[in-house]
């Protein structure tokens, strides 16, 4: 299979025939051998019926339906872990992706050598209310990933397979592909600037709230591609310095009231000292850092299960046969 087309769907019946005809004419016109998974995330509007209807005149499509509305990232997560082809695009169901767009982002992976490419709508038509918060975003996601790419949370991206079945999306996380990406080892990241299309059918599924949702998935991202394998790093670190901090303020507050009582200089006790319960507090805290550490290396050592979620239906997938 040279391409696989994942496509998260959420009460989109409108939009699937036109958007499943005009991907069929074009991979057809290019010769391409592609599959398209269309993975509906618990649509409520007729979505599974359209799919089924539209599997019977277009044998390149297949289709896998979510038990319940899990999220955007549950719905892509559940196509990388379904789909084969060498190449995998994702694009929106909405039509706001141009499927025209296919053919070269499948050349720049398949044979410009690129690990990623990610759409860069450079012209978009959308409210300023999605636009503004956007480019914050973009700019801060950028900042902190040291990735230059100008649109992070574009639906329409390639990726080699071996990518996609190498990383784990669950929450918010679709938007940070690339950081993901990345902190597995694929460094060759491009980007290509893509139609953006004013939406025809339907409304946005989003609201302002996923930005505030995005930038915590960010800093979660930004914490567990540096520490998943290695948690111990992070809370040895802080425990140690916490520990040596109590212990050196300890000695002081020891080594003081000896020094002070050897030359009959009156002082406090050193249970009567504020510093004494910072110390003691330091201790305890670098501790239980510590014991935090030692469990969460235990977690991941016996932890390497991907997020699966439940699937209720499929359509000309080979996972219906198992």
């Amino acid at each position: 299979m040279d391409l696989s087309i994942v496509i998260p769907a959420y009460n989109e019946a409108e939009s699937l025939s036109e958007l499943i005809s005009w991907i069929d004419r074009v991979v057809r016109a290019n010769n391409i051998e592609t599959e398209v998974l269309v993975v509906d995330d618990g649509s409520t509007d007729g979505t599974w019926a359209k799919l089924k209807e539209l599997s019977a005149e277009y044998t390149i499509l297949k289709a896998a339906q979510l038990n319940r509305n899990y999220g955007k990232s549950a719905a892509l997560q559940t196509g990388f872990i379904l789909v084969k082809g060498q190449v995998v695009i994702t694009m929106d169901s909405d039509l706001q992706d141009s499927p025209d767009e296919i053919p070269e982002l499948y050349n720049m992976i398949a044979t410009d050598g690129f690990d990623m490419v990610s759409g860069w709508k450079q012209k978009r038509f959308d409210p300023l209310s999605k636009t503004i918060p956007s480019k914050l975003f973009n700019r801060v996601t950028q900042w902190m990933s040291g990735i230059k790419l100008n649109d992070f949370n574009c639906g329409l991206k390639a990726y080699r397979l071996k990518l996609v079945k190498s990383i784990d999306l669950y929450g918010e996380m679709h938007r940070y592909i690339p950081v993901i990406a990345k902190w597995n080892g694929f460094y060759k990241i491009g980007e290509k600037v893509v139609e953006h299309r004013a939406r025809k059918y339907g409304v946005t599924k989003f609201g302002l709230e996923r930005f505030i949702f995005g930038f915590l998935d960010l800093l979660s991202i930004m914490f567990v591609s540096r520490f998943k394998k290695r948690p111990m790093h992070f809370f040895g670190s802080i425990g140690t310095l916490a520990v040596l901090f109590g212990f050196v303020v300890a000695i002081y507050l020891i080594a003081s009231k000896v020094y002070h009582a050897f030359l009959n200089v009156p002082v406090r006790e050193v249970t009567a000292q504020p510093l004494f319960y910072l110390a003691l507090t330091a201790i305890i805290v670098g501790s239980q850092m510590f014991l935090s550490g030692f469990v969460a290396e235990m977690i991941t050592q016996s932890s390497a299960k991907k997020n699966e979620y439940l699937i209720s239906a499929f359509i000309n997938t080979e996972a219906e046969k198992v």
